[in-house]
């Protein structure tokens, strides 16, 4: 079913009651995202497809109440920001700000431009539907408000890099780190390590030069966004000596400023899934 093809099963008056500023998104949201139609209050169940009528089983029983809390989650986040000044926050994020949009915040989010407005997010000049990309975007900015007059603009080291396990109370997360972000990448680029420069240069990453004395074979500092930069070693296979390709993320000392670590780990595994994308659009074009 085609997003047009749902809206005539809901009012289409864009009450923005199901947490999509549009009902469009909505529809894009439920038929391409998997979001649940019971975020909307007016949703004809009745005249709904099977394929959006009893859940299949357990998990898609679990997915669907994720999908929930996470809606729930970028509506608490939004209230978070609604009295926030913006213009003070882009100078605590590093962020754009015009007089001309008092309300919006323009900034780079892993080489696609964002808008960030109080109740809805651009993305490239699209409404961004995906509820954890919005989650991370706000939660950026919430950081922010939540800093008050206390944090010095751009507390960022800008020198000094550390693991995962370097910050605090990360014990849970640094295997969660290595799944979704680090493994994923060494396994992709293994024997490839060439491909890496002009796929970091397209989300905004330039090449490091190994700082942290660990001989890494590629270097780069990747700003997934203004004040979240994440340092990319890695190491490439050496079949010779039976080393397997190893990646290792580091984050400025100061990240913890600016998200938590939930949101870290995020960021990073988002970094991933881009450079896997621009992967596999690269090789599927015939590099083109």
């Amino acid at each position: 079913m085609t997003p047009h093809e749902f809206l005539k099963y809901i009012p289409a008056t864009n009450c923005g009651e199901c947490g999509y500023a549009a009902c469009l998104a909505f529809a894009v949201a439920v038929t391409k995202g998997g979001v649940t139609p019971d975020l909307c209050p007016y949703v004809q169940k009745d005249m709904l497809p099977a394929e959006f009528g009893a859940e299949k089983d357990g998990l898609d029983r679990v997915e669907r109440g994720q999908d929930q809390r996470d809606m729930a989650l970028v509506a608490h986040l939004k209230s978070k920001i609604l009295s926030l000044d913006f213009y003070l926050l882009s100078r605590r994020l590093g962020t754009d700000w015009s007089a001309d949009s008092p309300d919006q915040l323009r900034f780079s989010y892993l080489g696609r431009l964002i808008l960030l407005g109080r109740d809805e997010v651009m993305m490239d000049g699209q409404q961004l539907v995906d509820p954890r990309d919005q989650i991370l975007l706000y939660n950026y900015v919430a950081f922010g408000g939540d800093a008050g007059g206390e944090r010095a603009e751009g507390e960022l080291s800008g020198s000094t890099w550390v693991g995962m396990e370097s910050l605090p109370n990360s014990i849970a997360k640094i295997r969660t780190l290595a799944t979704y972000c680090e493994v994923r990448l060494s396994e992709q680029f293994s024997g490839r390590i060439q491909e890496l420069a002009p796929l970091c240069e397209k989300i905004g990453g330039a090449e490091g030069n190994d700082e942290q004395g660990q001989s890494a074979d590629f270097a780069a500092i990747i700003p997934v966004l203004p004040y979240v930069p994440l340092y990319f070693l890695f190491w490439d296979q050496d079949l010779e000596d039976g080393f397997e390709a190893r990646v290792k993320i580091l984050f400025d000392q100061h990240v913890m400023n600016f998200l938590d670590l939930e949101s870290l780990v995020f960021a990073a595994e988002r970094m991933a899934d881009r450079l896997l994308e621009l992967d596999r659009e690269l090789t599927e074009g015939g590099g083109s």
